[in-house]
């Protein structure tokens, strides 16, 4: 999977012609566009042209307005992206986390999964509301969750009794069939290689069942956006 940075749909394009010219490597895209545009819906549809593009993910985290995602125009967009079997990619703060939970329940057919956690302020060990949130989350609508990004906000000198409460918090509410292990990678290593992000995930992960394991780590991925179709 590739997976946008930048919120121009020129990277979008860029992002699926590497795929397509992959080999088979690059199984998926997941793409920006601006769904509150009044031609948002023209634009995603000629992107999901290709099939390689699984799901749009808006950055609401990087966007001034915390209920940008409540305005009509973004609503037919997301009606829109349901339409066309495509996922949703939250990439929230806990500052978002009302606003996505009064919208989501209005878009049952939208599969939609969290990124990164909602990225919880571990540097500063801030707990709620992003736990009630959370959980809130979890338990009124279908959403799914990345277990990605905690190293990144736990900061440099990070250890693993930093981030457990908060996986732990994850793998409550949402279950181990709710999960979906990210990588986070290359932003992870501004904290943190990869391998040692790959151990410690392992070691957060070390109670569930192999059968569970393998789920969070890769199936639930390949089911959420299509790649095993």
């Amino acid at each position: 999977m590739l997976v946008q940075a930048a919120p121009t749909v020129a990277e979008t394009r860029f992002l699926l012609d590497v795929a397509r010219n992959s080999g088979g490597l690059v199984r998926g895209v997941v793409g920006w566009a601006d769904l509150a545009a009044p031609d948002a819906v023209p634009i995603i549809e000629k992107l999901a042209a290709n099939r390689l593009l699984k799901s749009m993910r808006p950055m609401l985290q990087d966007l001034e307005d915390p209920c940008w995602i409540t305005q009509p125009q973004v609503a037919i967009a997301l009606r829109a992206l349901a339409g066309l079997g495509l996922r949703f990619d939250a990439l929230v703060t806990p500052r978002e986390l009302p606003w996505l939970l009064e919208t989501l329940p209005r878009h049952p057919k939208l599969a939609v999964v969290v990124d990164h956690c909602a990225k919880p302020d571990i540097a500063h060990a801030v707990w709620q509301p992003w736990a009630a949130d959370i959980a809130a989350l979890a338990a009124d609508t279908s959403a799914y969750c990345k277990l990605s990004g905690l190293v990144t906000e736990a900061g440099a000198a990070w250890t693993i009794d930093h981030l457990r409460p908060y996986a732990d918090h994850i793998m409550a509410c949402f279950g181990s069939g709710r999960v979906i292990w990210g990588s986070d990678w290359p932003v992870v290593t501004l904290a943190a290689s990869y391998d040692d992000w790959l151990t410690t995930s392992d070691a957060l992960l070390g109670w569930l069942t192999p059968t569970e394991r393998e789920a969070v780590c890769g199936v639930h991925a390949a089911r959420f956006y299509g790649l095993d179709a």
